[in-house]
C-alpha cells in the first residue's frame, strides 16, 4: 500500500538527481567565483538540461520549505538597528506602485496587440511577480497557462542572471567574494537561536496562511522573523551552508520550469517573452533612477525592489549580497499584496471594455 508519508520519500528519491544536478552546477559557479554562484549555478545547469529534452523533476514540498527558511533570513533584516527613513520609503513605495502600474499597462498591451494573447492570458503573463499565486488565479481564469508559466520563467530567468552581472556597473555594489573557509561553511547557531528560527519559521507559516497573505509561506515567516528580531529577543541568524541550499533549490525550481520543452515548440513564447521581460525591466530600472534621484535610495537597493520578478527570488538576491533587504521585502510585500486583490478587478474591466 502507498502511504502519504512512502509517497514523499519516492517524490524525494526521484527529486534527488534534480538536486544533485543544480549542486554541481553551484560548485561549478562557485569554482568560477561567479556572483550568486549557487543560485545562478544552479539555475543555468537545470535550465539548459531542461531545455536539451531531459524530465527534471520539481522540488515540489522542498520549494515550500525553501520559502519558508528564506521568510525567516529576510526577517532577521529587520533587526533593532535598522533605521528606516520613513519618508524616502513612503517616496519609494509610490513610485514603486506608479512604475507597477505602467509596466502592468505595457505588459497587456504587448501581449494583446504585439503577442496576440488573450486578454485573461495577457492580464496574467503580464503581472510583474507573484508567480506562484498568479498561476492558482489564471487557472480560474481560463488563461493559457503554459503561456503564462513560460513569461515568468523567462522574465524571472533573465533578471537574474542579468542583476548579479549589472549591479557593479552602477558603482554601488561591491559583489562579496565566495568565501572558501569550512569554518564559515560549518558555523551553526546555537541551540537556543536555532529553536527560535524554527519557532519564528513555523509560527510565521501559520500566521500567512491565517491572514491569507500572498506567497504566505515566504511573507508570514518574515513578518514572525521581522518581530523576533526588532524585538530584541533574538538576533540569530540562518547558517551559511543553508542559505546555499536555498539558493540552490530556488535556482533549480526556475530551471525545472522549462522541463518538458524545446525551443522550437515554445519558440514564439519564448521570443515574446524575452521581449516583454526587456521592455519592464527598462520600465523598472529609469524608475530606479528617478527614486534615486527623487529620494536618495540607493539605485541597487530600488533595482531590487522594482524589477519585475518574484518576491522570493529578488529578495534572497537582495539578501545575499547585502543590498537592504528590508527595503526590497518591504516593496515586494505590497506590490504583490495589491496586484492580487486588483487582479480580479482588472479582469472583469478588460471583459467589459472588450465586450
Amino acid at each position: 500500500m502507498n502511504t502519504p508519508l512512502s509517497s514523499r520519500f519516492t517524490a524525494l528519491a526521484r527529486f534527488l538527481p534534480t538536486l544533485f544536478l543544480g549542486l554541481a552546477g553551484g560548485a561549478i559557479a562557485f569554482r568560477l567565483n561567479l556572483p550568486l554562484p549557487w543560485l545562478l549555478g544552479a539555475m543555468i545547469a537545470t535550465t539548459i538540461t531542461s531545455l536539451g529534452g531531459a524530465r527534471l523533476r520539481s522540488p515540489g514540498r522542498g520549494r515550500k520549505g525553501v520559502l519558508v527558511v528564506i521568510g525567516v533570513m529576510l526577517g532577521s533584516a529587520f533587526h533593532q538597528g535598522l533605521k528606516i527613513d520613513v519618508a524616502a520609503w513612503s517616496a519609494s513605495l509610490a513610485i514603486m506602485l506608479l512604475a507597477t502600474a505602467v509596466m502592468m499597462a505595457f505588459s497587456v498591451w504587448f501581449s494583446r496587440r504585439v503577442a496576440g494573447y488573450s486578454l485573461e492570458t495577457s492580464l496574467y503573463a503580464g503581472v510583474p511577480g507573484g508567480v506562484s499565486t498568479v498561476t492558482l488565479m489564471a487557472l480560474e481564469s481560463g488563461a493559457d497557462l503554459r503561456v503564462v508559466g513560460m513569461t515568468h520563467a523567462v522574465r524571472i530567468l533573465i533578471l537574474l542572471l542579468a542583476i548579479p552581472l549589472a549591479l557593479p556597473l552602477f558603482g554601488h555594489v561591491s559583489m562579496p567574494e565566495n568565501r572558501t573557509d569550512i569554518a564559515h561553511w560549518l558555523w551553526l547557531p546555537d541551540a537556543m537561536d536555532a529553536a527560535w528560527l524554527v519557532a519564528a519559521g513555523l509560527a510565521g507559516a501559520w500566521l500567512g496562511k491565517r491572514l491569507r497573505l500572498p506567497s504566505a509561506l515566504l511573507f508570514g515567516p518574515a513578518l514572525a522573523s521581522a518581530a523576533l528580531h526588532l524585538s530584541g529577543i533574538s538576533d540569530a541568524s540562518v547558517p551559511p551552508t543553508l542559505i546555499a541550499l536555498a539558493q540552490v533549490l530556488i535556482g533549480v525550481s526556475v530551471g525545472v520550469r522549462f522541463t518538458g520543452t524545446s525551443l522550437t515548440s515554445v519558440g514564439y513564447s519564448l521570443a515574446m517573452g524575452i521581449i516583454q521581460a526587456l521592455g519592464l525591466v527598462v520600465i523598472a530600472s529609469l524608475a530606479a533612477w528617478g527614486a534615486q534621484l527623487l529620494t536618495g535610495t540607493s539605485i541597487a537597493a530600488a533595482l531590487l525592489a522594482y524589477m519585475p520578478g518574484g518576491a522570493p527570488e529578488l529578495s534572497l538576491v537582495a539578501l545575499s549580497l547585502g543590498i537592504d533587504p528590508a527595503f526590497v521585502t518591504a516593496h515586494h510585500l505590497l506590490r504583490i499584496s495589491l496586484l492580487v486583490l486588483c487582479l480580479p478587478l482588472l479582469l472583469s474591466i478588460g471583459r467589459r471594455l472588450s465586450a
